[in-house]
């Protein structure tokens, strides 16, 4: 699933290629919203909001509608030159817009609505403090994780209720740094604060070209990008060996609370003990 990063990443080639464009035409290919015509709106900006993503439209009367996108496990938004051949199938297309500098697909797209912009609340409002937005606040983000005391921090990170952004590659690492194990309850988690801070600064690293990495070097630089180098910690790397204690990487599963489906974790059985 796209994290807060690759969401982070779309919106900003989004706005770049769209931000003050007219729209030429729209094609939204989902039953609810199959006879909209935006033809003649301008977009006015794209953003984004945890792993949601706004796109921002003016049309006739001063009329603002945003639409709102969820990548969910397989979305992506592409951008094309006008008329450009499409990379994907045509047949996984949720919504094309087309303006005189470039079309935009979106493809395979889990979640696709058109609302008014003065209504965002009522689709975003629910999610706590964006670790990339300006909203960041990162003792509200603490105080929401530790209102459930039972519940695995694994799952409380997954829960963009307490803070929006983190996906299970970004849960496994932060968990790793800290030295926790992700079934760990929130209620023996002593620094919280700490394991949120490495999440942020882990996006953060994250938000410009290249592959995803999570191991940094003291100054706060990705050395994965390197040759030959892993890029995790221990995320996908089972019966690989702890890059700090030589311990092989277990997996196991995480999930069943707050309606979470069971995910994978990875964590080193050394590094972070299986609590009791």
């Amino acid at each position: 699933m796209p994290e807060g990063d690759s969401v982070w990443r779309a919106a900003n080639q989004l706005h770049q290629a769209l931000a003050g464009q007219v729209l030429l035409a729209s094609d939204f290919r989902v039953p609810r919203f199959a006879t909209l015509n935006l033809a003649g709106w301008t977009i006015i900006e794209v953003v984004p909001r945890g792993k949601h993503l706004l796109m921002r439209v003016a049309g006739p009367g001063d009329k603002r509608l945003t639409i709102h996108s969820h990548l969910k496990m397989e979305g992506t938004w592409q951008v094309y030159p006008p008329g450009g051949k499409w990379r994907k199938p045509g047949y996984t297309a949720r919504c094309v817009l087309r303006t005189k500098a470039a079309d935009a697909v979106g493809f395979s797209l889990g979640l696709l609505e058109v609302v008014a912009t003065a209504d965002e609340d009522s689709i975003v409002g629910f999610l706590g403090p964006d670790l990339l937005g300006p909203d960041w606040d990162p003792d509200e983000a603490e105080r929401r994780v530790r209102a459930a005391p039972e519940i695995p921090v694994g799952v409380a990170l997954l829960d963009q209720r307490n803070l929006a952004g983190i996906g299970n590659i970004y849960r496994c690492e932060a968990c790793f740094l800290s030295g926790v194990h992700p079934a760990t309850p929130v209620s023996d988690v002593a620094d919280l604060g700490t394991m949120m801070t490495d999440a942020k600064q882990l996006l953060e690293v994250n938000l410009g070209p290249g592959r995803r990495v999570t191991i940094l070097n003291a100054r706060g630089m990705p050395v994965g990008r390197m040759a030959g180098r892993p890029g995790y910690w221990v995320y996908r790397r089972e019966h690989q060996p702890c890059l700090k204690c030589g311990t092989p990487i277990r997996r196991g599963l995480l999930g069943r609370h707050n309606g979470e489906e069971e995910r994978d974790i990875y964590f080193c059985p050394q590094c972070q003990p299986v609590p009791s």
